[in-house]
């Protein structure tokens, strides 16, 4: 059995070659690696700010590029078809983040239409208190997302599994950071995608 490091190695690994294809979408991460940075250091002071920095540019920027930019047609990097990649995903694949991501889009109808959310927050009435309850929502969301899929692929999988995917996506923003610097220079040179020569050797 691989170690703990093995694994994430792994998780890491496959997370790259089979979903990060596009430069657009290397270089949106980037933006939302630093972004989620940010978030991080934010959350120390405030987690309603955090987390609105975390879903408006974070998380944004990352579900664009994956839905918007990133090929659905066959892989032949990785010798797959978009639907086995999709099967396989141990974290969020499309389908899921379409519900991750319709809950989080329903936050604030949530509020505007009851402001205390059914009497779990005080509300004071504003502009500024408003965003900050929505924050407070978001933030549970993303939490809860987070553990959701962690119970669920201990149950699924086993729990080490679970474990080794909530240490990547918490650490995500640092190593994306490392892994696609460089992206935007790749954009300026007009490659759209990465030849991913690393992939082809395995």
């Amino acid at each position: 059995m691989p170690s703990f490091r093995e694994a994430l190695a792994t998780q890491r690994w496959d997370d790259h070659r089979y979903y990060h294809h596009s430069r657009i979408n290397q270089s949106l991460h980037l933006f939302s690696a630093i972004s989620f940075l940010v978030a991080y250091a934010t959350c120390v002071v405030s987690p309603a700010l955090a987390a609105l920095i975390g879903w408006l540019f974070a998380m944004v920027s990352r579900q664009a590029g994956h839905f918007f930019f990133e090929p659905k047609g066959y892989d032949t990097v990785n010798d797959a078809t978009h639907e086995h990649k999709e099967a396989i995903k141990v974290g969020y694949n499309l389908r899921r983040k379409l519900v991750l991501l319709a809950v989080w889009a329903a936050a604030p109808a949530m509020l505007w239409l009851d402001p205390t959310l059914f009497g779990a927050l005080r509300a004071r009435g504003g502009a500024a208190d408003f965003l900050h309850r929505l924050g407070e929502v978001w933030f549970a969301v993303g939490v809860g997302g987070l553990l959701f899929r962690t119970v669920q692929l201990a149950f699924v999988k086993d729990v080490r599994t679970g474990l080794v995917w909530l240490t990547k996506i918490l650490t995500d923003p640092f190593h994306d950071v490392q892994l696609y610097y460089k992206a935007p220079l790749h954009l300026l040179r007009g490659e759209r995608l990465d030849p991913m020569p690393e992939a082809r050797r395995a």
